[in-house]
This record gives C-alpha cells, sequence and structure tokens, in this order.
C-alpha cells in the first residue's frame, strides 16, 4: 500500500514552510549559521525539531563545498600513543567546531588507502593520517587525485604535507644513556632495525650512545614484531644462555616487547629485574604501566602531536594555495620505573 502524504521524510522545503522563511535561509542556518539571526535561526530548528527533519549532510556538503569533519586515519589503535594523538587532534578540532571521523588502518596499506578514498569521496575538510610506516622512506599515501588537504602524524618530513614527527633517534640515545649511568655495559637492542623506520631510528640513538662509551658492547637481537609474544621469544632466548653470557640491560624497541620480556623473566627464579637485568621500552603503552614490575620507558608526546596536527590543518584550510608545508619534531621523554631503578626500601 502506497504511503500516505504525511508520512513522507521530510525535506528542506518543509522546515522553510514550517518556519516561514526562504528556502535559501534553512540552507544558511545548517551551512552559514553567522549569515541569519539568532531570532530566525531559533524558528527554523524549532521547525527542524517539530518536524523532525535529519539533514541530508552529503547534499549539505555539496551545496556548501565545505564541510566540518575532519578524518583521522590511524595506525593501530591498539597502540596508546595513537589514542592520545586522537584525544589530542579531537579537542583542539573542537575549538573549531569541527568533528572528527577516527578509522584505524591496523597496520595495513590496503585498509589504509581504503579509508583515504572514503574520506575523499565523503569531502571531508581534510585528513591526519598517522601512516603505516616500514623501513624505507615512506611515500605518502595521499590520494593524489582528490583534492585533500593532509597532514602527516608520527612521520618524516616530504615535500608533499605538513608533518608532525618525534626524535626516536633521541628516545633510542636517552634509554641507553639511562641504563649506562646506571653502570649496564653489556647491551642489548630488542628489536629488528628495518621492521620499521622508527624502530631503525631508535637503534641508531643507541647506537650513538654506545659509540660514546668504548667500554660498553651492545648486541642485535632482531625480531619478527614487537608485540608481547616476540618479548616473551627474546626472554626465553635470554634465559637460555649461561648467566655470564647474558645481558645486563635490555633496551626494548616498544613496550609490548619489554613487557613480554619482564614477563619471561618473571616466570623463572632465574633472572631478577632490574637487578640482574634492567629493561627498558618505548612509547609509554598500557603495557608500560601494567607489567608485574612497572616499565621504565619513553614517553612520546601523542596529545601534542594530535593537537599540533590539527592547527597545521587548520591553517592549511585557511590559507589555501598560498600554504606552504611545515614540519614539526617533537621529543620524547623518559619516564623511570621500576623495569631499570628498583623502588627504594
Amino acid at each position: 500500500m502506497a504511503s500516505s502524504p504525511d508520512s513522507r521524510v521530510p525535506r528542506m522545503e518543509d522546515v522553510a514552510r514550517e518556519a516561514g522563511v526562504a528556502l535559501g535561509t534553512v540552507s544558511n542556518v545548517l551551512n552559514r549559521p553567522q549569515k541569519v539571526s539568532p531570532k530566525v535561526q531559533a524558528k527554523v530548528h524549532k521547525a527542524i525539531a517539530d518536524l523532525g527533519f535529519v539533514p541530508n549532510r552529503a547534499a549539505r556538503v555539496l551545496a556548501a563545498g565545505t564541510s566540518s569533519t575532519i578524518g583521522f586515519v590511524v595506525v593501530d589503535l591498539s597502540n596508546s600513543f595513537f589514542l592520545d594523538m586522537t584525544r589530542g587532534a579531537e579537542r583542539e578540532a573542537a575549538l573549531h567546531g569541527l568533528n572528527l571521523l577516527l578509522a584505524n588502518s591496523d597496520v595495513d596499506f590496503n585498509r589504509e588507502r581504503a579509508y583515504l578514498e572514503l574520506f575523499a569521496q565523503e569531502r571531508v575538510a581534510g585528513v591526519l593520517l598517522a601512516p603505516v610506516t616500514t623501513s624505507q622512506p615512506v611515500p605518502t599515501a595521499i590520494p593524489h587525485a582528490f583534492p585533500l588537504h593532509t597532514v602527516l602524524l608520527n612521520s618524516d618530513a616530504t615535500e608533499d604535507a605538513c608533518t608532525v614527527g618525534v626524535d626516536n633517534e633521541l628516545g633510542g640515545y636517552l634509554a641507553a644513556r639511562h641504563l649506562i649511568e646506571l653502570g649496564r655495559s653489556r647491551l642489548m637492542f630488542a628489536g629488528s632495525p628495518d621492521f620499521a623506520r622508527p624502530v631503525g631510528q631508535r637503534f641508531a640513538g643507541v647506537k650513538r650512545a654506545i659509540d660514546e662509551v668504548p667500554t660498553v658492547g651492545l648486541e642485535l637481537m632482531p625480531t619478527d614484531e614487537v608485540q608481547a609474544e616476540d618479548g616473551r621469544a627474546v626472554g626465553r632466548a635470554v634465559l637460555d644462555r649461561q648467566p655470564s653470557e647474558r645481558p645486563d640491560g635490555i633496551i626494548a624497541s616498544a613496550d609490548l616487547l619489554a613487557f613480554g620480556i619482564v614477563q619471561a623473566f618473571l616466570s623463572t627464579s632465574e633472572v631478577r629485574v632490574p637487578q640482574d637485568i634492567a629493561v627498558t621500552g618505548y612509547d609509554n603503552n598500557r603495557a608500560a604501566w601494567d607489567s608485574g614490575v612497572p616499565i621504565t620507558t619513553l614517553a612520546q608526546p601523542g596529545e601534542e602531536s594530535g593537537a599540533v596536527a590539527m592547527r597545521m590543518l587548520m591553517d592549511e584550510l585557511r590559507e589555501g594555495r598560498s600554504h606552504v608545508h611545515t614540519h614539526t619534531v617533537l621529543s620524547p621523554k623518559l619516564l623511570v620505573r621500576e623495569s631499570t631503578v628498583p623502588r627504594s626500601s
């Protein structure tokens, strides 16, 4: 049976008729409210509420040529560093009346590309992208066929976009210096420098610190990834050695890796952390807080990264063709916990 006229979905024309205003006025209230007096806005919003009118967002974007939505493609939401980025970006976006639409690529290039294409089709105002990285210089994954304004986070500088990065080389250096200053002289770096550029940069920082102190040795223990199970494998491999052949300090390239290493050591009485082997992580992930022995780590400025990236994007949106890409590198901070310095009795 055919629907009655009263059952159809209300349209903008119905809102205009109900409010006693022109159709263009309704459009202005929805897209450019600054052009409409508060009194008229109130009439239109009342009509919208009375009719149950739901604006067609896609139509509004096409009509206005703008959007109030920013897309954010994050590489790995299981890492609290990227959650912190999201919080910082979201707070900054709210200051400008913008909404943040979040997507998780889950370390998958194809998903990353698909989300970027989706955001382009939806005509979001701009995109924040924490890209999937490899050990090689990362070509920006921006779909240049689409008119997207994009800022890259946790990324090296590129001429194609504004970027916000963290000094991973400094982080590795600080971790190694911390262990050296504690008197550790047989250090191990857990992680594969070829796994991702940030890991390679952290390893370079560790090597720089080692080069400054010739009496300190460094061993590389490659891992397939940087997950807890990889760390447990490292821990078991260390336990299989004679005590004299074990490192007295391990620099893990990520907190989950450090977490697994500490788990392996806690499963036996052979190794005490940190008395026998001190362990550092990287990222200040939740794993570093929740470990049986709280893990010393390098805290990355996640919220600051997100806020800075959003401000960069706002500048680019305002400046248009005159915009010149800028690049910001933030510094990590060493957070000392009980995996390197035992709690005082």
